[in-house]
């Protein structure tokens, strides 16, 4: 099956830089180049996309915030002219970060980066026959050279580390090599709670909450500004913020 991209960029020359370099791919299709983020948007709305090729500077809105606003974005490359944006890109898990112009020799390692980050790493397992979810379902992940079974009711948070996620269970912390996207999407989600760009609680581990804060076993968390209403919502807290 071929990875399927789109190109988002507002400068028809740079749009086919990227397009000659993918279509050295073979496993890789382009369904879609758009001129700015609000085209790009409407192509997600509409169509499976595994990658995207994404300029910083752009009309209306900017890659940055563009994908702030997207909940579980595909995998993104940036593409840029600009330097500066490199911080707050990977911050936002971007796969990688190329400056202009763009050789093929870097576009491939980006390419690898991607390969490397989509390798399903993490496995969910489901006892079938039974009601109790966290009780018997349990993941799978490497750390180093070995394959962990963690259950799911053992799991407290999930911690973002870079290019890793640390999980913190009742007894253990296991590292292992992916990214909180990828983690919070293998997660099931009435059982863990994304609080924070660096943080997944489970959510029957939460023994006390505020507007700022959540609290499990031996530890407090931030709850991040732009996850506040979501995480409120999904705690059932039906009071104001400033309430607690």
């Amino acid at each position: 099956m071929k990875t399927k991209c789109i190109i988002v960029d507002d400068e028809p020359l740079a749009r086919d830089l990227i397009r000659g370099h993918v279509e050295k791919l073979e496993n890789f299709e382009i369904i879609a180049e758009c001129s700015d983020a609000m085209k790009a948007l409407n192509v997600l709305r509409e169509k499976s996309v595994d990658l995207i090729f994404m300029d910083i500077q752009m009309p209306q809105i900017t890659g940055i915030e563009f994908l702030k606003t997207l909940k579980n974005p595909p995998k993104v490359i940036v593409t840029t002219a600009y330097r500066e944006y490199a911080l707050e890109g990977f911050e936002l898990d971007v796969v990688d970060y190329l400056l202009k112009p763009i050789t093929f020799e870097r576009f491939l390692k980006s390419i690898n980066k991607f390969y490397q980050l989509n390798q399903d790493d993490i496995q969910v397992v489901n006892n079938q026959g039974t009601d109790n979810l966290a009780d018997e379902v349990f993941i799978y992940v490497k750390e180093n050279k070995k394959v962990v079974k963690i259950h799911l009711s053992e799991i407290l948070y999930i911690e973002g580390l870079s290019e890793y996620v640390q999980i913190h269970t009742e007894k253990r912390r296991i590292i292992t090599k992916t990214s909180m996207i990828h983690m919070e999407e293998k997660l099931p989600t009435d059982h863990f709670l994304r609080i924070h760009k660096s943080y997944i609680v489970s959510v029957p581990k939460i023994e006390a909450f505020t507007a700022n804060t959540v609290e499990v076993p031996d530890k407090e968390l931030p709850i991040g500004r732009s996850y506040k209403n979501a995480v409120l919502k999904a705690l059932n807290f039906a009071g104001s913020v400033s309430g607690i």
